[in-house]
């Protein structure tokens, strides 16, 4: 059994990245229960005035939330890290369906941009590209493109220098 490259070094740099949701489980619980309580008490003046073909729109609109909420909950379970270490970075992004990416680069030739207007953080080298943080704060993509070059500046900064 051959060992794998990825572990023979230590991690210099490490970051899991996940969107952030404000909206727990108990949170939609709370909202969608209002929603389906507001829905049924509306729906039920319209039946009383006559309007009852409108009790089934009411319906519908608090299925609809229901159904929107459930996806955007589902897209967060998308999750990405970016790993370090002296002989490469490692950046894998998991899907919310549970399929993996990865894409390697040589650190010593990666460049690390941000992008003027939308601010998206850029990884590149060698011809390979990977936009990664797509779904953090630009603030948040501007830290971690600081963090990441920082530490390839250690990473290639000369071994005499880097004790000093």
């Amino acid at each position: 059994m051959q060992a794998n490259p990825q572990n023979d070094n230590p991690a210099l740099f490490e970051a899991i990245l996940e969107p952030h949701r404000s909206l727990s489980p108990r949170g939609f619980l709370v909202l969608i229960s209002a929603v389906v309580m507001v829905s049924f008490i509306a729906g039920i003046a319209f039946v009383m005035i006559g309007a009852w073909p409108v009790f089934g729109f009411i319906g519908l609109d608090a299925v609809l939330i229901y159904v929107a909420f459930k996806v955007n909950f589902h897209s967060a379970k998308i999750h990405e890290s970016v790993k370090l270490t002296e002989n490469m970075l490692l950046v894998e992004r998991t899907q919310p369906n549970g399929q993996v990416s990865s894409w390697q680069f040589q650190p010593y030739w990666l460049r690390v941009v941000i992008e003027d207007g939308d601010s998206r953080l850029i990884l590149s080298s060698h011809g390979k590209s990977v936009i990664i943080g797509e779904f953090l704060t630009p603030s948040e993509r501007i830290d971690l493109a600081d963090n990441l070059r920082a530490e390839l500046d250690k990473l290639r900064a000369p071994r005499h220098q880097q004790a000093v």
